[in-house]
């Protein structure tokens, strides 16, 4: 039971960091919709109670209805608060498991935050997320809706950028204070200045501004696939508290 009293709280913190447009619940079940960004995490069904388990094929119907009224393919995210009978029904459906994510945590004063410059966090959203579209490589369609997510977070959010005078913006993180809870979210380094120690740098940076503030445990998510990230965190100090994964049903993952 302490286990998931854990799983419960760091899933809220996460859900505070990474706000959806819209959130309604099925019983204990979480669907979380945005129009405007569509990370998997602002688009999906969280259950959240491991005995919720009644008429599972008629409310996995009524959440594809909602997703499609979105544009949106139906992502069930699946944490150890989802009940053992939904993966079952999955299982006997052909429903495919990808991406699975580790969750990780450790006590800021136990890291190793030295040797590393401090950076302030910058004021201005837009130019944060220009930086971050940058260093991703991602659509700068997107930065519209980045833009509604970041101004959406309530607690007090730390927005990193390392740039170089010459080449512009080489590493980004999002860190999220939330009581004595700080996240990390949205670390990226990019591609032509990987392995050079900057994501290491605009981490302890991070952290070191969320200590300072009265954070005592970091958190973050790191998709399990990912060794460099997971290797650059172990690295710090952060170990495994529970993994999630995704479920999709067999004729949406057809069509990607």
């Amino acid at each position: 039971m302490q286990h998931l009293a854990s799983v419960r709280r760091l899933e809220a913190v996460g859900f505070r960091a990474w706000p959806a447009a819209s959130i309604q619940y099925d019983g204990s079940w979480q669907i979380r919709l945005t129009a405007g960004h569509p990370s998997k995490r602002l688009n999906s069904v969280n259950p959240l109670d491991p005995s919720d388990h009644r008429d599972v094929e008629k409310r996995v119907e009524r959440a594809a209805q909602r997703f499609r009224a979105y544009g949106r393919p139906l992502v069930f995210r699946q944490s150890p608060l989802a009940p053992p009978q939904l993966d079952a029904y999955f299982d006997a459906h052909g429903w495919r498991r990808f991406d699975e994510t580790r969750v990780m945590m450790a006590e800021i004063d136990q890291l190793d935050l030295e040797d590393v410059l401090d950076h302030l966090p910058i004021r201005e959203i837009g130019r944060y997320v220009d930086a971050s579209i940058q260093v991703h490589g991602r659509d700068p369609a997107l930065k519209p809706g980045l833009t509604e997510v970041l101004s959406s977070i309530r607690p007090e959010a730390g927005f990193f950028v390392l740039e170089e005078a010459d080449t512009g913006p080489v590493a980004t993180a999002l860190c999220v204070h939330d009581n004595d809870m700080a996240g990390i979210f949205e670390l990226a380094t990019r591609a032509d200045r990987q392995r050079m120690g900057h994501a290491r740098e605009v981490v302890a940076t991070a952290l070191r501004w969320a200590r300072m503030r009265g954070a005592e445990k970091a958190w973050l998510q790191v998709e399990a696939g990912n060794l460099a990230a997971v290797g650059l965190y172990e690295g710090f100090g952060f170990s495994d508290i529970y993994r999630y994964d995704y479920r999709q049903a067999p004729e949406l993952s057809a069509h990607g």
